[in-house]
């Protein structure tokens, strides 16, 4: 099955430790009510965005992140639509993955209409695994960074694994990390992608202190580098919750892109498993 970084390549897309602080974070872990990357869910919401939604909601899911999708940012819906749907089943729709290309400003208009928080690119969007590159992608996440303050959203990134590649003995994503501005580019780690690069979440916490308002929380099969159901996979799911407080992390969006049955089944496994380490 394809990985979502795959799925963004072939659609065109794809564009130009020990445990810190081990007293805390169990104390955020009711300022974090779960959400869900809907990419998660994509066959289901091309076919009934609404419908499915419905399902979502009725899991427990809270918090939804949209993903760019054949129907646009939001499946076919139109950003109020989207926005009423998720108000009415009691969830908010908190973040987007989007492109950082020459829509960028409809982009962001469209999000002001769903009344979401964050814009989040999903992907690298130029070519190119250097420091250079790294230093001039970091620049024009700035530059939107204060495009969307301006309107009143935030901007951020997520990653994938290959941004914890080195060049020139600097780790890229730490050449992203140090090039951007903390109040201009919201980083969302996503925690399998960076196992998967052969670090530690738990690192970056130290090293970023709070630089980190949204997770992708997602375990990973490092065996076949692909998700899987948590507790199954190489992420200590109990070892992140319990330093949430050092990431910073305001927004938790469970993502799965593979599953042993169904998505559904699957995020009601996921669920569960939380609640057996709160």
């Amino acid at each position: 099955m394809n990985t979502r970084r795959e799925f963004l390549i072939k659609s065109g897309l794809f564009t130009a430790g020990a445990c810190l602080l081990p007293s805390c974070a169990l104390a955020s872990k009711n300022s974090s009510a779960y959400g869900v990357q809907l990419y998660s869910f994509r066959d289901e919401m091309a076919k009934d965005a609404k419908g499915t939604l419905e399902k979502i909601a009725s899991i427990g899911l809270k918090k939804i992140e949209s993903a760019r999708s054949g129907k646009g940012h939001y499946y076919g819906l139109s950003p109020k639509e989207m926005k009423d749907t998720c108000d009415a089943l009691g969830m908010k729709l908190t973040s987007g993955h989007v492109a950082l290309d020459d829509n960028f400003q409809q982009t962001m208009e469209e999000a002001v209409a769903s009344g979401q928080e964050y814009l989040i690119c999903s992907s690298m969007p130029s070519k190119g695994q250097t420091v250079d590159n790294y230093k001039k992608v970091a620049d024009e996440f700035n530059k939107a960074g204060e495009a969307c303050n301006k309107l009143g959203l935030k901007f951020g990134y997520h990653n994938h694994e290959y941004e914890f590649e080195s060049e020139k003995g600097e780790v890229l994503y730490d050449v992203l990390m140090d090039n951007t501005q903390a109040d201009l580019v919201h980083m969302e780690l996503d925690l399998g992608w960076v196992i998967v690069g052969g670090k530690d979440p738990l690192d970056y916490f130290k090293k970023y202190p709070g630089r980190f308002p949204l997770w992708h929380l997602k375990d990973m099969n490092m065996a076949k580098k692909e998700s899987t159901e948590f507790g199954k996979g190489g992420l200590d799911i109990a070892v992140m919750m319990a330093n949430q407080e050092a990431s910073g992390v305001k927004h938790i969006f469970i993502e799965q892109e593979e599953y042993a049955s169904t998505p559904l089944e699957s995020m009601k496994h996921n669920m569960e498993f939380l609640k057996g380490i709160n």
